[in-house]
């Protein structure tokens, strides 16, 4: 398996793996998959702010992506990400998110943010639960039924992990450029 950057020609395989989730699970509050052209578009949205945006491959297979994009666009934010992690139903367990979600906490990491979100659907996700917890999580919080998806209740947990030294430190003048707000 390798980590690589996303490329304009992996969005149908984003679309599937992302589409999947959103049409079976919780991770995701989405409720209409996706195109691929839609994906692409996310894709390229990331790219441009020059944030990560990668996929895990094998024999020329994509079988995950992860990505980190704006925490919130009011400046203030500026040095927190999300990141977002997905892998394909028949790669779950192979270790796939945990290679390139930590390549894309790597990338964070030598861009000089300060912290890594992770707003994850559902509390009964354990598999996206243990891999953040895996990769130095805390826990930070609990949204109590906030979505409502294939007939229940559905709770965000936010996890977060610092960077940099977190808020031990000044920032670096820097951080994304955000646009508006």
């Amino acid at each position: 398996m390798i980590v690589r950057a996303s490329l304009e020609s992996d969005a149908a395989a984003l679309a599937a793996i992302y589409g999947h989730d959103v049409l079976h699970g919780f991770g995701t509050f989405e409720e209409v998959p996706p195109s691929p052209e839609e994906m692409a578009a996310r894709r390229l949205a990331i790219v441009e702010r020059g944030l990560p945006h990668l996929v895990a491959e094998a024999d020329g297979k994509v079988l995950g992506f992860a990505y980190a994009g704006l925490f919130r666009p009011r400046a203030a934010y500026r040095f927190t990400v999300e990141d977002s992690v997905y892998v394909a139903p028949d790669a779950k367990g192979r270790g796939v998110g945990k290679a390139v979600l930590t390549e894309v906490l790597a990338a964070c990491e030598a861009l000089g943010l300060r912290q890594v979100m992770a707003v994850i659907g559902d509390s009964g996700n354990a598999g996206s639960i243990g891999l953040h917890r895996s990769l130095g999580f805390e826990h930070a919080g609990v949204c109590r039924s906030v979505g409502f998806k294939h007939g229940r209740w559905v709770d965000t947990v936010w996890m977060q992990k610092p960077l940099n030294g977190g808020d031990a430190t000044l920032p670096d003048a820097g951080g994304l450029v955000l646009t508006g707000h």
